[in-house]
C-alpha cells in the first residue's frame, strides 16, 4: 500500500501542468464512528485539504487530493482519536443548475495512513486515567494496538458555485479492520466509518 499511495500521489503531481487541472483548497468538519464490535458515539473531528480535479469533459472529471482528517469514536469512560492523510481517488459527474451553478456526484476508493492517534480512558473509583498510543508501541509493548494504514470507499454530493467556491457533503466506509489483530485476536472486528462538511475555494 506504501508504494501505491506514493505513485498515485506522483501520478497527481504529473498531472499539474495540464490546462485540464484545477486546484483547490478545503476546511470542514467531521462526524466519525468506528463500526462493528467497537460501536461507540459519534465524534466530532475536521478534515482540511488541498484537492485537483482534472476534467475529462464538461461533465465527467477525476478528482484527487490530500486530505488530512481526525477520525474515532467515544464511549463511556473511553474516547478513541485518529489523525490520518488521505488519498481519495474519484470518479466526478458534474450537471449544471444554472448559469454559475454546478451539482456534482462523485465516488471512489480513498486510501489513508495513520499518523498518530490515542485512546484515553477515564480513571475509575478514584484512579488516574490516562493515554494510550495507537499507531505506535507503548513501552514494553510488543505491538501498536491500531494498523496504519486504512482503505474504503469514499462518495458525495457538492456544489461549485462561480469560479471558485465549493461546498462538499462526503461519507466514507472503511473496509479494513483497523485493530491489530495479534493484539485484539481476530474475532474482533471494525471499520472507520465518517460523514463530513467542508467548504473550498478553487484557484
Amino acid at each position: 500500500m506504501k508504494k501505491f499511495l506514493l505513485t498515485a500521489v506522483l501520478g497527481m503531481f504529473a498531472l499539474a501542468g495540464f490546462s485540464q487541472v484545477k486546484w483547490d483548497a478545503k476546511v470542514g468538519m467531521s462526524m466519525t464512528n468506528l463500526t462493528g464490535d467497537m460501536d461507540g458515539d459519534m465524534k466530532i473531528g475536521y478534515n482540511v485539504g488541498v484537492g485537483m480535479d482534472y476534467a475529462f469533459s464538461e461533465d465527467w472529471s477525476l478528482q484527487s487530493g490530500l486530505n488530512f482528517t481526525g477520525k474515532g469514536a467515544k464511549g463511556e469512560g473511553i474516547k478513541i482519536k485518529m489523525n490520518y492523510v488521505e488519498l481519495p481517488i474519484l470518479a466526478a459527474y458534474k450537471f449544471a443548475l444554472g448559469e454559475n451553478m454546478k451539482f456534482v456526484v462523485n465516488a471512489g476508493p480513498y486510501l489513508a495512513v495513520g499518523l498518530g492517534g490515542k485512546m484515553s480512558v477515564d480513571g475509575a473509583d478514584g484512579e488516574e486515567g490516562g493515554d494510550i498510543k495507537l499507531f505506535s508501541k507503548e513501552d514494553g509493548a510488543e505491538e501498536a494496538l491500531m494498523k496504519r494504514f486504512d482503505l474504503g470507499i469514499q462518495y458525495g454530493i457538492g456544489l461549485e458555485v462561480g469560479e471558485h467556491y465549493l461546498v462538499n457533503l462526503t461519507g466514507q466506509n472503511g473496509f479494513i479492520n483497523p485493530l491489530n489483530d495479534k493484539v485484539w485476536g481476530e474475532e474482533l472486528s471494525t471499520k472507520n466509518m465518517a460523514f463530513s462538511i467542508s467548504v473550498g475555494y478553487r484557484f
